[in-house]
Order: C-alpha cells, then sequence, then structure tokens
C-alpha cells in the first residue's frame, strides 16, 4: 500500500487498514493449522464420506505410460467452475493440468486413476468411491526383477475431520494394486495417519509406519501410538503383518 502522499489521518487509516489485513490473516493460518485431521462429533468408526461438490468439473491429464508396462494410465482430477462447459482463453490463469510426473511416479491431488490397456478401447476406474490419490508410484526395480508389476499409492479415502471435503487435511492411508488397477487394496489401518514407506528391495518387503490417535485429541503427537507393518510383496494375498522394533 502507497502511503506517502497521503495526510497523516489518512496514513493513520492505512496503518490500521494493513494491521487488520495482518491480523485476519494470520488468524485463518492458525485456524487451518489448528484444524484436527480427526474429528469425534459423531461415532468414529464410521466411514465419513464429504457430499458431492456439484462445482467441480472433472478432467483428465493425457495418459501416462510407465516404462515396460502395457497399460495407459489416465489421472483423474478436477477444475472449478460456474459453467456447463469449460472454456480456455490465452489470458486465464486457470490450469488444466491436475498431475504431475516423475521418475515412475505421479503425483497431484486427482479424484481417480483410469487404466487402458494399450491396443484396447476400454477404459475403467480405480475404484467408484470417493478418494483423492496424492501420489501412485510404480515398483519399477521390484517389477523388473520379480515380472510383478505393482502400483502404490498414498491417498485420503474418508472425511475423517468431517469438514464436508476430501484433503490433504484428512488421514493419509497407502493402498496397492497391478499395474492394471487390479487388486485395489488398502494396507493402512482405517483412522490411522501414514507416516512413511519404503521397499527393501532384496528382501521384496515394503515396510510403513503409522500412527493412531489414541488419546483422541483430534491430533497425532507424541502421546500417541506408533505402528510398525510390513507385508511380502510375493505373497498372493498381500496380508499386512505388524512388528515392533522397540
Amino acid at each position: 500500500m502507497i502511503v506517502s502522499n497521503l495526510s497523516p489521518k489518512m496514513k493513520k487509516y492505512a496503518f490500521y487498514i494493513s494491521l487488520g489485513f495482518v491480523v485476519l490473516l494470520a488468524s485463518c493460518k492458525k485456524e487451518e493449522a489448528d484444524k484436527p485431521k480427526v474429528s469425534y462429533d459423531n461415532s468414529v468408526k464410521e466411514k465419513p464420506q464429504p457430499p458431492v461438490d456439484t462445482t467441480q468439473i472433472e478432467i483428465a491429464d493425457l495418459p501416462v505410460n510407465m516404462e515396460g508396462t502395457n497399460f495407459l494410465i489416465h489421472p483423474i482430477g478436477v477444475i472449478t467452475g460456474t459453467g456447463k462447459g469449460i472454456k480456455s482463453a490465452p489470458d486465464s490463469d486457470q490450469s488444466f493440468t491436475v498431475s504431475n510426473y516423475g521418475e515412475y511416479q505421479i503425483t497431484g491431488y486427482l479424484k481417480n486413476l483410469k487404466f487402458q490397456e494399450i491396443g484396447k478401447d476400454t477404459i475403467y476406474a480405480l475404484t467408484d468411491k470417493p478418494i483423492l490419490i496424492e501420489t501412485a508410484t510404480y515398483l519399477k526395480n521390484f517389477a523388473d526383477k520379480t515380472k510383478q508389476q505393482l502400483l502404490v499409492y498414498t491417498l485420503a479415502d474418508m472425511d475423517t475431520n468431517k469438514d464436508g471435503k476430501l484433503d490433504s487435511n484428512d488421514i493419509k492411508s497407502l493402498y496397492i494394486s497391478t499395474i492394471s488397477g487390479q487388486k485395489f487394496t488398502k494396507l493402512s489401518a482405517d483412522f490411522q495417519e501414514l507416516i512413511d514407506w519404503k521397499i527393501i528391495e532384496s528382501k521384496n518387503i515394503l515396510y510403513f509406519r503409522s500412527i493412531e490417535d489414541t488419546n483422541k485429541n483430534g491430533e497425532f503427537d507424541a502421546e500417541d501410538s506408533l505402528e510398525y507393518h510390513y507385508l511380502n510383496l510375493l505373497d498372493k494375498e498381500w496380508k499386512v503383518n505388524s512388528y515392533k522394533p522397540i
């Protein structure tokens, strides 16, 4: 705000307006930071799902083909709009890209992934349930070694803080599927926040950690319980096992 040519009285008003804006911004950021991951207003054992947002328009990015696989993966995301169609203008700041592709990983805030076998016309969805995918990682080294092609996902699948939307403020879970999107399976437990995961390639084992809000304060902190898990990727049933390193 330029105040050099204002009268002393107007400068004072300008100062208070600026101060008020700063306080409001700080308050909004604090509210965002204080928002709990889990709300216990109702029975937490239910799987709370957000209402459908009719202002969101689904779009698909151009497909991705992971090296060495025979499937196209179509990332599905949303943009917000009020009309019946989507119009792009040269001077518009609206982005129609909903994902990014790095080395064997698709990232974004995606509503779904759709799969298509190369050479076929059929396109089908990973799931028909509400989810928000943050990462989908192709286990390339595991595939090269075992000829089994798998995808591992981090995503939100429940409106755990019950704010009416599925977003990054909800609990993040761990899933796995084949490269075709089949056998889409949840590995982490409901209401446990995924911390991290890794593959021990020499043993074909996926390890991951999660945390449970054992004191039921809506946050994940040092007073809560850390859970340790592993999965033998060669196990056709994908059975998750617990272990206690400490």
